[in-house]
């Protein structure tokens, strides 16, 4: 991941938890570094849109299976990325 999106990856799932999956997607489509493709990814398998979430999670290190909640994959890349606010 690119130090210099994290700021803005940060921003992207805040807005997803907040309902926002246009703000969201927005930002997420910006980059193409894992941490990216995988917000991109849960983002869609949101929508729901299950071929276009595959196609995304086949750029990660994840798995669609991974998890059943957004919410807490969303959590779970907030950590990752450093914030443990939410």
């Amino acid at each position: 991941m690119a130090a210099d999106n994290t700021a803005a990856l940060i921003k992207a799932v805040e807005a997803a938890l907040a309902g926002d999956w246009h703000g969201a997607h927005n930002i997420a489509q910006d980059y193409s570094d894992n941490t990216a493709n995988w917000i991109h990814a849960v983002l869609h398998k949101i929508e729901p849109d299950e071929w276009n979430s595959r196609y995304w999670y086949r750029r990660t290190d994840k798995e669609y299976e991974d998890y059943e909640d957004a919410t807490e994959e969303f959590r779970a890349i907030l950590a990752m990325l450093g914030d443990n606010s939410l």
